[in-house]
């Protein structure tokens, strides 16, 4: 893997090769006193130009420059990086010049100003690496790098490690050495000094190893930090700290998970959907700045370049909790005219204010001119049923009653009961004789024998800005269970889950106006594999790659277990980029998950569907824009594609 390739991972923005358009200081002040060439100390530095040290973290940040505009360093290309000089490294008279990068990124012509000879001085940078762990344990890597062409000896890179750390402090227990092309061949020589020494080294190879910090979802909030336990019930007010990825998770602050996530986990999608921080935190409660707050307010924020955590101020909870709540009332599009089940082949994308948007953007791919089979044929059955039965058991009613009286409101446990009686009573609702008569006509319409999959699609949910991802339930309906309406009412009963109603609550959507379709087709039985694609990569921030997970059989790609993590494959949009696979499934015994032909078939159709539904929702070509598609391999080895949706960025 080249240097390039490890650069694009850790970006922030997708790289773009762009001259460099340095700021540079004007004529005058110290520089133009002293006359071009004329020697200047470190500790005489005016801070526009650099410092003689670095005493924190918060200095490095404000020399630091990240972004594309390095000139010939393509291998910098938006990392956070400070470029140095050291002189007479070694010797108790060595010198070090950080330099201020922010305005100066090329050493030449600033060695030229403050007068420091070519001959004998060593040059390079110092990279942040915000997602790999340090030699110490913490969560940040430090690298020290060079120019490509130049060659240093153990001795002479020892020699520089000790000056900077000297004068960059908190590079003690967090630096390793990063051997560029030119330095690859003297390390090799030296391995054994390395290995048998204090100094790290960072090789190339290394860039999904000692991963310590993913920043699954950038965002800042605030609210009671808390440990989740098994049985913990959080609020919407409480930052959880996750020991194990929850198997359901209820809108919260924030996340900070000690298991390693991906970013379509139920987890990080419920935390993209809600706009709060979500991250990855190797060993977090072992951490004091962490531990520490346990039970406090805090304010907690998650970038690319690593997490933040602090007390906060109850002031400073209730103005956040109040400037994030929509301030008007969403009613969401429910046309009830059709009162006929449709087979996906006649549903148009245009209908999902009847059937739902799961349903339609199903229905969808079918005119997208997949290979036949790759799509699965099935049924939606509109909006119309449900609003029939709930008006034929007089629901609408008890709803009404429900969520209007004042303890619904202010008690969180009245609450979950008052909605459990009402999944009950749907449960136990009488079907009309028409909608029986209905849903057996469309039962009979499978094969013989069939189990079938009756999936939820309402119409607040699978939404570009709200995927409701996770918040309904879906149900097999086998063979042997009798008439499809028993399927059916489960899943008219998940509309009032108290997740997704905490969920439509604090998005302000209008409960009465939400509408339950069913989007139904044969269950896929013995499957080899299955997995979720998105059409960016929404973890490493490449460009030009999808990125895939995928799990072996039916282990879940949304809510893994430590035991069994699902592979991770970044797959290149065009044939001869092909795919790196990042991690591989635990319980697949470390062999790939899906062939080449599988790999390159997804590719093809990726695009298809990203550009597709890319022109069905007008997205501008100026918007971030992807497709979050779940997929099977089945078990006669066939790709299979059950659903798509927009990722919510």
């Amino acid at each position: 893997m080249n240097r390039l390739h490890y650069v694009l991972l850790f970006m922030a923005t997708s790289w773009i090769a762009t001259p460099a358009v340095m700021a540079q200081p004007q004529r005058g002040g110290q520089f133009g006193r002293q006359g071009a060439g004329e020697r200047l100390e470190p500790e005489d530095l005016e801070f526009s130009y650099g410092v003689a040290e670095i005493p924190d973290r918060e200095m490095f940040e404000t020399l630091s420059y990240q972004g594309p505009e390095v000139s010939r360093d393509a291998y910098l290309a938006n990392l956070e990086f400070v470029k140095f000089i050291v002189e007479q490294a070694g010797t108790k008279d060595a010198q070090v010049y950080f330099m201020n990068t922010q305005n100066y990124r090329a050493h030449p012509p600033y060695m030229r100003m403050v007068g420091i000879e070519m001959r004998g001085a060593i040059r390079g940078a110092i990279t942040y690496l915000p997602r790999l762990r340090a030699p110490n344990g913490e969560v940040g890597l430090y690298t020290i790098d060079f120019q490509p062409n130049d060659s240093y000896t153990f001795e002479q890179i020892k020699s520089v490690r000790d000056a900077l750390t000297a004068k960059m402090p908190l590079l003690k227990g967090t630096l390793a050495f990063h051997p560029l092309s030119g330095n690859v061949r003297q390390y090799e020589k030296d391995k054994t000094k390395y290995d048998a020494s204090d100094i790290a080294v960072y090789l190339d190879s290394d860039i999904y190893k000692n991963i310590a910090f993913l920043p699954l979802n950038q965002a800042e909030s605030f609210g009671l930090l808390r440990v989740m336990e098994n049985e913990t019930r959080p609020s919407p007010r409480e930052i959880v700290i996750c020991k194990t990825l929850p198997n359901q998770m209820p809108r919260v602050a924030g996340v900070i998970s000690e298991v390693r996530q991906t970013p379509l986990s139920h987890v990080n999608l419920r935390a993209v959907q809600d706009g709060v921080p979500n991250a990855f935190v190797e060993n977090a409660l072992a951490k004091q700045t962490i531990k520490s707050l346990v039970g406090k307010l805090v304010r907690y924020e998650v970038t690319s370049q690593g997490y933040k955590i602090r007390e906060a101020t109850r002031a400073e909870v209730d103005k956040h909790f109040a400037s994030i709540r929509p301030k008007e009332f969403v009613v969401p599009a429910r046309d009830l005219s059709v009162e006929k089940y449709r087979p996906l082949t006649e549903i148009k994308f245009e209908d999902s204010t009847s059937f739902g948007a799961k349903t339609a953007n199903l229905a969808a791919m079918h005119s997208f001119k997949l290979p036949e089979g790759v799509v699965p044929h099935g049924t939606g059955i509109p909006f119309h049923y449900y609003e029939e039965f709930m008006a034929h058991n007089k629901l609408h009613e008890f709803v009404e009653a429900t969520i209007s009286s004042d303890d619904f409101k202010s008690d969180r446990d009245v609450r979950e009961l008052k909605l459990k009686e009402l999944r009950q009573r749907i449960l136990d609702g009488e079907v009309p004789a028409w909608m029986s008569d209905s849903l057996s006509e469309l039962q009979e319409s499978f094969p013989e024998g069939s189990s079938l999959r009756c999936r939820s699609s309402t119409n607040s949910e699978d939404l570009p800005g709200f995927s409701g991802a996770g918040l309904y339930d879906s149900f097999t309906h086998r063979a042997d269970e009798g008439h499809l309406s028993k399927s059916i009412k489960q899943v008219y009963a998940s509309l009032w889950n108290l997740r997704a109603f905490e969920e439509r609550d604090f998005y302000r959507i209008d409960h009465r106006a939400t509408a339950m379709g069913v989007l139904v087709y044969r269950n896929f039985e013995e499957e080899l594999a299955n997995g979720v694609a998105v059409t960016d990569d929404v973890l490493y921030d490449t460009y030009g790659n999808y990125y895939l997970n995928s799990q072996i059989g039916e282990n879940l790609v949304t809510n893994p277990d430590e035991a069994s993590s699902p592979e991770e494959v970044l797959l290149g949009w065009w044939s001869e980029d092909g795919h790196e696979i990042v991690r591989r499934s635990t319980a697949a015994k470390g062999e790939p998950l899906l062939a080449d032909a599988h790999l390159n078939a997804m590719r093809d159709h990726l695009a298809k569907i990203h550009g597709r539904f890319a022109r069905l929702y007008k997205v501008d070509a100026e918007n971030n824009f992807a497709m979050e598609i779940e997929f099977k391999i089945t078990k006669d080895n066939k790709l299979v594609i059950k659903q798509a949706r927009p990722w919510v960025y």
